[in-house]
């Protein structure tokens, strides 16, 4: 029985528990179906969904539910990326473990992505802090291993003091940790590292084969590999030894006025060994952070050595020697010699301490004695560079490799700004590295069939610090291979390990091996992959590292995981300050004409800007209150409708209502139809159109635009008079609207009298014939000025034109008595009359 009205809070679950009872979304990896993968990036279970992520995953949803309509056999499926610092700190702060913590955050927001309906395999959810995930993790990091991609050294990383563990650059915020706020020191620990930098060249490679990717994203990877060529040469000390350097301005090496080398420069050392002051001035540059950002805006620190090294092109040249703060031993060399006319952080640190400042490149020869008031990073022409006095940056640059080749100093060299990736992270909550340390044996993997290395459940966080390493038991064990006592290694892999190889784990889940090669083959690479820009840098190149890396030791024969993707805006909302400066939350504030009121006091708000939504901020919006009241439907298409998916979009209450109110067109359009005789050839043009442009909009991922043929196509239905043509508009406009609003296409859909569910049916097809216009608008004009339009036959004749043209009584009563003297006639276009 239908009813005046669609209610979604009937509707909604029902049809969710029919889609999973009949495992409608679970996908068959034996299917002779052409297969589609569509995947939105997974969240972090940080306790409940937000707008953001409705909007994400509905994108995903529809192009999942366009595929499978299209007959595809789809995976689309969901899962948790669960390990990392946040679930320490609620540990911390709600005296409870991480675990309990994250599954039951992980169960919240299973429910809350349940009530979207969205189109998912939940038989292939996986969680990557549970073992049956993190241990397959440890045995692909041992193959890692054993094919010399993992290794492990002494490395400069940001220390939180307090925390007491390694934070990644971005956990690093105007030099001090995110969570404790404690000033960051530099500290040198032994790390495991992943090599990297074996694949930089194809890895940028590659990047030309992504042409389904945004160019913002693979130009964002192509920088952060950063390849440039240049020179690397050394500096021969006068009492003996050298200082090796990398520059990809050779051209520059006549304005060169010192070397930096870096606190943790071998140099630096031993002069800390043997002086007091340079020891202090180091442990000072060791208070700072070792992020690019943290070292470009600090303030420039240098302490004069005293030593000095010999220009390798005039050996009168004596150049100082400085330890500087903005040298890093893991970038380069660990030295650098500084030109501070042509670097702004040289001519910061020049113009501090002292030290001379030389142009050696301008625009034109004749500006070699033009003062620099700041740094000019400039191509044009050398000056003040004797033998290369005129030559071009390129040229000038190519002389002085040529030189160093053949007189044995330096040598022509690529590098690379991409660095290997440390892995090791000195927390609890992530996955166990699988090694052991021994002292007689060294570092030894864990025996495969030992795997998982499961985290003891009986850990305290009391105090800051690794609560692994404070552990009685956990970590004693005996050496695999010689059975003496050895050491668990306590530190846990970097998190961007679980997700960069997950996607392979959604597509193959045997329980005695990571993946079946050939099954995730089947399904690889991720034919459309959706998430936000953030994430376009760090996850996505280690995602590509780590499948080159699988394939290169021969576990898969795949080398880019991702072959779409597609980056969406943020949900963003307007902001509301009360009279104390506090933050106000949308359900605390109402309108009052053009004014703001605080519900509780009546006090006047102050409305700020429209931003990200943010918890922080409180202009977050409940994705369960707003389903509660206008269904799951109108929240998706409302996500869909506003605005184009890669731009951000703002939440409003009167585009969720307006979302509402479509939901119940469509629902009216159903439950009134009755099959009606005769025909309406131009409802059936328009219906095949709207077929035809929802179909490519959703293709091209442009949802906006799919919602607005289906408005119009609605349109069109509403004001038709029934019509065999019409009753057919109308069961295609259900299929159409399906992957958007599938709860109320299967009521509808129902109500029609449809066979089957909705979500069954094939995408309609539509009759290219009927998209070509059988009539066109033709201008009439009257000595060139535009006095009337007409539509005409495609096609019709000259003179057919021209009759219908003197015909129309608005040209008539321009003409009168007159003659015409000539008619021009352009078929399908235009009538000119010249009087």
């Amino acid at each position: 029985m239908t009813t005046d009205r669609f209610v979604p809070a009937a509707s909604d679950s029902r049809w969710q528990e029919r889609w999973e009872s009949e495992g409608c979304f679970r996908a068959d990896s034996a299917s002779a179906k052409p297969k589609a993968y569509v995947l939105e990036m997974f969240p972090y279970p940080s306790g409940r969904i937000h707008m953001g992520h409705v909007r994400n995953y509905t994108m995903g949803d529809v192009l999942a539910r366009f595929r499978r309509a299209q007959g595809y056999e789809v995976l689309h499926p969901m899962g948790w990326d669960a390990f990392g610092m946040p679930a320490e700190n609620a540990a911390m702060e709600k005296k409870v473990h991480p675990g309990h913590w994250t599954r039951q955050n992980i169960a919240q927001m299973r429910a809350q992505l349940k009530r979207l309906g969205f189109a998912l395999d939940w038989s292939r959810e996986l969680a990557t802090c549970e073992p049956d995930y993190y241990g397959h993790e440890q045995a692909l990091f041992l193959d890692l291993f054993a094919a010399g991609l993992v290794f492990r050294r002494e490395s400069e990383v940001n220390w939180d003091p307090v925390d007491m563990t390694v934070l990644a650059n971005e956990q690093v915020i105007d030099g001090r940790g995110w969570r404790s706020g404690a000033l960051v020191e530099r500290r040198k620990l032994n790390q495991w590292f992943l090599r990297i930098t074996d694949f930089a060249e194809e890895l940028l490679d590659g990047l030309g084969s992504l042409d389904q990717w945004p160019d913002k994203v693979r130009l964002m990877q192509e920088n952060w590999i950063g390849k440039s060529r240049g020179l690397q040469f050394r500096f021969a000390r006068p009492e003996g030894g050298e200082v090796d350097v990398f520059t990809t301005r050779p051209d520059t090496i006549f304005g060169a006025s010192f070397v930096a080398i870096s606190p943790g420069h071998p140099i630096a050392e031993a002069l800390a060994a043997e002086r007091q002051d340079v020891a202090d001035f180091i442990a000072r540059c060791k208070q700072g952070g070792t992020t690019a950002a943290e070292i470009e805006t600090a303030e420039k620190l240098g302490f004069d050595t005293g030593l000095t090294v010999t220009h390798p092109l005039d050996s009168s040249w004596q150049l100082p020697v400085w330890i500087a703060n903005f040298v890093l031993m893991d970038y380069g060399t660990g030295a650098l010699f500084g030109v501070p006319g042509h670097d702004a952080r040289d001519f910061e640190f020049a113009t501090k301490y002292g030290l001379p400042i030389t142009r050696v490149v301008a625009s034109r020869a004749d500006e070699a004695d033009a003062p620099l008031a700041e740094a000019e990073t400039i191509a044009g022409v050398a000056v003040n560079s004797r033998f290369l006095d005129g030559l071009t940056t390129d040229a000038a640059k190519a002389e002085i490799i040529r030189r160093a080749e053949a007189d044995g100093w330096g040598e022509g060299k690529t590098q690379y700004r991409l660095r290997d990736w440390g892995v090791s992270r000195q927390r609890y909550w992530g996955t166990p590295i699988p090694i052991i340390h021994c002292d007689a044996c060294g570092a030894v993997p864990v025996p495969k069939d030992q795997l998982p290395v499961v985290l003891p459940e009986d850990v305290s966080f009391d105090i800051p610090g690794n609560p692994l390493d404070r552990h009685p038991t956990w970590s004693k064990v005996d050496c695999p291979s010689c059975g003496s006592p050895a050491r668990r290694e306590t530190d846990t892999l970097d998190t961007f390990v679980d997700s960069s190889w997950y996607f392979i784990r959604f597509a193959s889940q045997p329980d005695d091996k990571p993946f079946d090669a050939a099954e995730a083959q089947a399904w690889l690479p991720v034919g459309q992959y959706i998430g936000g820009v953030e994430h376009a840098i760090l996850h996505l190149l280690y995602a590509r590292f780590w499948t080159r890396a699988l394939e290169r030791i021969g576990k898969l024969s795949v080398k880019e995981p991702f072959k779409g993707l597609f980056t969406q805006g943020m949900v963003t909302h307007e902001t509301y300050k009360a009279g104390d400066g506090s933050w106000l939350s949308p359900d605390e504030v109402r309108r009052e004409g053009d004014d703001w009121i605080h519900v509780e006091s009546g006090h006047p708000v102050t409305s700020g800007r429209v931003e990200k939504m943010s918890k922080s901020k409180k202009n977050v919006v409940d994705p369960d209150f707003i389903i509660d009241r206008y269904g799951a439907d109108a929240v998706r298409w409302f996500m869909l409708s506003d605005s184009p998916p890669e731009r951000d979009l703002e939440w409003s209450i009167g585009g969720i209502e307006g979302a509402a109110r479509f939901v119940q067109r469509v629902w009216r359009l159903a439950t009134a139809e009755r099959q009606s005789a005769g025909e309406d050839m131009a409802l059936r043009r328009k219906l095949h159109r709207a077929i035809a442009a929802v179909g490519s909009a959703v293709e091209g991922l442009q949802f906006n635009k799919a919602v607005a043929a289906v408005y119009e196509l609605t349109s069109a239905i509403e004001k038709a008079a029934p019509s065999a043509d019409r009753s057919a508009a109308i069961s295609s406009l259900v299929i159409l609207v399906a992957p958007m609003a599938p709860h109320l296409a299967e009521e509808a859909w129902v109500a029609l009298g449809g066979s089957g569910m909705a979500v069954d049916q094939p995408w309609p097809a539509h009759d290219p014939a009927l998209l070509v216009d059988d009539e066109v608008t033709i201008a009439v004009q009257v000595n060139g000025k535009l006095r009337h339009t007409m539509n005409a036959p495609r096609g019709l004749s000259r003179e057919d034109l021209q009759a219908m043209a003197l015909s129309a009584e608005k040209i008539a009563a321009q003409i009168a008595e007159a003659t015409p003297k000539k008619i021009v006639v352009v078929p399908d276009r235009l009538v000119n009359i010249v009087l």
